[in-house]
Parts: C-alpha cells; sequence; structure tokens
C-alpha cells in the first residue's frame, strides 16, 4: 500500500464522517465494510440498529426514524473521540441526508455524502433476488419493493459510486480516494 491511501494519513488528518447512501442491493454495505477495514473507521450501520431495537420489542418493522435518530447519536459521540465514522443506510430522505451532515458539523469534522448506484437494471435485480441476509431476523426488500421505495432525488455534490460490472475492490478505491480528500481537508 502507498502513502497516499495508509490508514496511518486518514488517521492524521482527523475524523470525517461518510454517509454512504443509495437502494438496497447496490453494494452499500460490502463498500462500507471495506472502506472502514481500509482506514480503521467505525462501520455504523442502520439495519444493525433497527433490527436490535425490533429483537429489543421496542419497535416492529418498518422502524420508521429510531434507526437513523439512535445512528446520528452514535455517528456524533464517535466523531468527537477522534473516529472516523462510516454511516451506512438507505437514506432515501433529504431529511436524513442533512441529519447526518448536522452530525458531523456538530462534532467539527467534515462530511463526505457517498451515493451507491447499480446502473444495470439486471444486475441490481440479480443482487436484490439472489442476496442472504448477514443480520438474523432482518426482512430484505423483494425486488418490487425496491423499485417502489420512497427515494428522493439528491440535491447536492456528492460522490456517486456505480458499483455495476466491477469488483467491490474497484469501487471502494474510489471511495478511498474521496474520504482521504476530505480527512485532509482537500
Amino acid at each position: 500500500m502507498d502513502n497516499a491511501s495508509s490508514p496511518d494519513r486518514e488517521r492524521r488528518a482527523g475524523p470525517v464522517l461518510v454517509v454512504v447512501g443509495g437502494l438496497p442491493a447496490t453494494g452499500k454495505t460490502t463498500l462500507a465494510r471495506l472502506l472502514a477495514a481500509e482506514v480503521g473507521a467505525v462501520h455504523l450501520r442502520v439495519d444493525t440498529i433497527e433490527q436490535a431495537l425490533v429483537r429489543s420489542g421496542l419497535a416492529r418493522h418498518p422502524v420508521g426514524p429510531a434507526g437513523y435518530v439512535v445512528g446520528y447519536a452514535l455517528a456524533e459521540e464517535h466523531l468527537r473521540q477522534g473516529l472516523t465514522v462510516i454511516a451506512e443506510s438507505v437514506n432515501p430522505l433529504a431529511v436524513t441526508r442533512e441529519a447526518w451532515r448536522g452530525a458531523a458539523a456538530r462534532a467539527g469534522v467534515p462530511c463526505v455524502e457517498v451515493e451507491v448506484v447499480c446502473s444495470d437494471p439486471v444486475e441490481h435485480r440479480l443482487r436484490a433476488t439472489s442476496r442472504s441476509v448477514d443480520i438474523p431476523g432482518l426482512p430484505l426488500p423483494c425486488w418490487q419493493q425496491i423499485l417502489d421505495r420512497e427515494y428522493e432525488p439528491w440535491d447536492r455534490d456528492r460522490v456517486i459510486v456505480d458499483t455495476a460490472g466491477q469488483a467491490p475492490e474497484a469501487s471502494s478505491a474510489l471511495l478511498l480516494g474521496a474520504v482521504l480528500s476530505a480527512a485532509a481537508g482537500e
């Protein structure tokens, strides 16, 4: 690994909040895990939070905003501790995107917004119909639910990572560059 992409460079530059959003089955979790491992960041997954709320008996699917609200608080706390956070969720609404930015602002760190897409509908559908659940009890949406999901267009600059037709490592490299630039204040 060269010095420009070392975890030590990212840590020296300071923490950053990386908000990874996109429709289900586009590759968000895979990319967030790869990036978190590469830079030594906390991977905060809203699906995990929501399923924990359901297991506790405090909520039922769909959980609503509770998982996101817990996520914002956890992200802000980790950022204040000097840790980079990869916050991963569908992030379908402008209000959720703004709330993540607010957590970063309150912690005094940069925020990199990432939209993960799969521009090939055949590949996207195959991913959606062939994936397996990695959080016990979490219901995965079917292809039609993904198509019908409310998902507001993004209205500001973001890093767009198109995972269609490429290995996760190739998509992760683009993401890593954006995070390192933001952490260095570039």
